[in-house]
């Protein structure tokens, strides 16, 4: 019994360990190349004339192009550096690109997928927000996009402990976009 029990383990370990791999195959698909490495929006160093960063080369890239380390595919694609977001739909078509002013707190360079989305919701400065569409946590912060939907609160006093936000503000206009675009699982390609 005892070495039928031993064939059942290593088994189960060896489809395990194939499960895990494959998986990692998989999300090794999903991460666009980066400068000067080829595995990682954050790489360390470009070669010359190569895509930087950002997304940005030598060549300038059109107006409203997407940056081509962003990967392949539909995605949400956030230049952090630049303070824009184009939503790529079907045929790398980019159905629409505009600017946002991030919060104290902003995700790291990266692919990310939307994890919660809420229609309408307080923000973590006081400032009433719709279309919030979550992807990202960072120092204890949830990070997303949204929409002011109200006045913010007045500003604190100067002694007053000011909580961090992780909000990436857009318009209204454009926070309905990306609320249409970015359902859950929806990728996120985040760039320097």
């Amino acid at each position: 019994m005892a070495s039928s029990s031993a064939g059942f383990v290593a088994g189960l370990t060896a489809a395990a360990l194939t499960v895990v791999g494959f998986l990692g195959y998989r999300a090794a698909g999903d991460v666009p190349a980066g400068p000067g490495t080829g595995t990682s929006p954050a790489g360390a160093s470009a070669a010359p004339g190569a895509p930087g960063p950002s997304g940005s080369s030598g060549a300038r890239r059109a107006p409203g192009a997407v940056p081509e380390v962003s990967g392949k595919g539909e995605r949400v694609v956030y230049a952090v550096g630049e303070k824009r977001v184009w939503l790529v739909g079907a045929g790398e078509r980019v159905r629409r690109t505009f600017t946002v002013t991030p919060g104290d707190v902003g995700p790291v360079p990266g692919v990310y997928y939307v994890t919660s989305r809420s229609h309408a919701v307080v923000g973590t400065d006081g400032t009433p927000v719709e279309h919030v569409v979550r992807f990202a946590a960072a120092e204890g912060v949830t990070i997303g996009f949204s929409a002011a939907a109200g006045k913010a609160r007045p500003a604190p006093s100067a002694d007053a402990d000011v909580p961090k936000t992780g909000g990436i503000r857009e318009s209204r206009e454009d926070g309905t976009a990306m609320w249409e675009f970015a359902t859950i699982g929806c990728r996120v390609v985040v760039l320097r």
